[in-house]
């Protein structure tokens, strides 16, 4: 099977890299990117959070950099006053039995490890193994038995088995998929200072009336500890960008719980718009999307790569058990569709309706939400099972 890979980001190195330990000899794997190759990544400040199934993906692939994370041991989600009922939700690492629930880390610092292994690999496997960056795929053409791929600045047309498109891209600058929905809402990104001893291992996620908010713990540098921050508010009411550092740094300490401690710095802020972006397949014909080239989530559940990942793993699963039994590609590939939707729907789902629902003003909501937070709190076993799908997916 000759096999393209578009995007070598998280998901698309993941892939690439599962394919060529598990898939043989018989596979040839083209990883292509529009990166160049001697462009330093490892330095991207850009935060990601996975979830302890994929840090085990990881591992697997002997590319996860433990030194280079900050684990999570406990997510705390709470609701801001004024809401009548505050509702609470604790989930640790030490009640669910796991050394961890997940990890913080700068995109680099997971970008290059993976690229790193697959470059290994390659030079030890060059006659399978190709890695063409600095090359851009400018469209993909089906054809009865597989793909065309219109390749680099001329007119370069190479055919593959199986096009994997894992190129994401945030919502504004994406072409518009099956199901799309703009939210109107904004979420700033950066980086706030704590006063020690910090968040120490604990995500907190705080539902306020415009939107949520979320701190993630990550490792302290030289000036201490440390959070990412995403702050998510509708665009027509949010004033963010006329704030100063000083205002913003006041606005957040006060939507804050108190487990929180004491914000005492914050960086520079960066604006995403937020929308939902989703096809209803991931196949058409033999090329397949994954992660947020199949589904761009709202960034209240932090689950967007950790699904692409899942996404990567099932479907070299698959090809792997076709090898073995001898079942036709397209049969096997219809498969893995169909298996993943268990998975994508219910989180596409949830983070939709929890996005939507920061619109909506109708009265007794923020009491519903409370009581919500406070039952699951309570029922020990519906938390356990939450807890457990955002670990490990459907």
């Amino acid at each position: 099977m000759k096999l393209a890979v578009i995007g070598a980001g998280p998901a698309g190195l993941a892939l690439a890299l599962l394919a060529a330990q598990r898939l043989g000899a018989a596979t040839e794997i083209h990883l292509f990117d529009v990166r160049p190759l001697d462009r330093d990544i490892s330095g991207d400040a850009r935060t990601l959070a996975l979830n302890l199934g994929s840090i085990r993906l990881l591992q697997r692939l002997c590319a996860w950099r433990p030194e280079v994370a900050q684990a999570i041991q406990a997510v705390h989600v709470s609701q801001a006053p004024p809401a009548p009922i505050a509702g609470e939700v604790r989930i640790t690492a030490a009640e669910q039995g796991l050394p961890q629930l997940g990890a913080v880390l700068p995109y680099g610092a997971l970008v290059a490890p993976l690229q790193q292994r697959w470059l290994a690999l390659a030079a030890a496997a060059p006659q399978r193994l190709f890695t063409r960056f600095a090359t851009a795929v400018h469209g993909i053409r089906s054809q009865p038995a597989g793909v065309e791929l219109d390749c680099g600045d001329g007119p370069v047309v190479d055919s593959f088995d199986l096009a994997v498109v894992a190129e994401g891209g945030v919502f504004a600058e994406q072409d518009r998929k099956s199901i799309t929905s703009n939210y109107q809402q904004n979420a700033w990104v950066g980086t706030v200072r704590l006063a020690a001893p910090g968040l120490q291992g604990l995500a907190i996620e705080r539902f306020t009336r415009n939107g949520p908010l979320a701190l993630l713990p990550l490792p302290d540098d030289d000036e201490g500890p440390r959070a990412a921050l995403v702050w998510c508010l509708p665009q027509a009411e949010d004033d963010i960008a006329a704030l100063s550092d000083a205002q913003r740094q006041l606005v957040i300490q006060q939507q804050l719980p108190a487990v929180a401690g004491r914000l005492t710095g914050i960086s520079a802020l960066k604006c995403f718009p937020l929308g939902l972006n989703a096809e209803t397949r991931l196949l058409h014909g033999r090329t397949l999307r994954i992660g947020n080239a199949a589904q761009t989530l709202h960034p209240v559940a932090g689950q967007g790569l950790n699904l692409g990942l899942r996404d990567a793993q099932a479907l070299v699963d698959a090809l792997r058990d076709a090898a073995e039994t001898g079942i036709g590609l397209d049969a096997v590939l219809n498969r893995v569709d169909w298996q993943r939707a268990p998975d994508r729907w219910p989180m596409i789902a949830a983070t939709d309706f929890l996005a939507r629902s920061f619109a909506w003003r109708l009265p007794g909501l923020p009491a519903l939400r409370g009581l919500a937070l406070a039952g699951l709190e309570l029922a020990t076993p519906l938390k356990t099972a939450i807890a457990r799908r955002m670990m490990f997916g459907g």
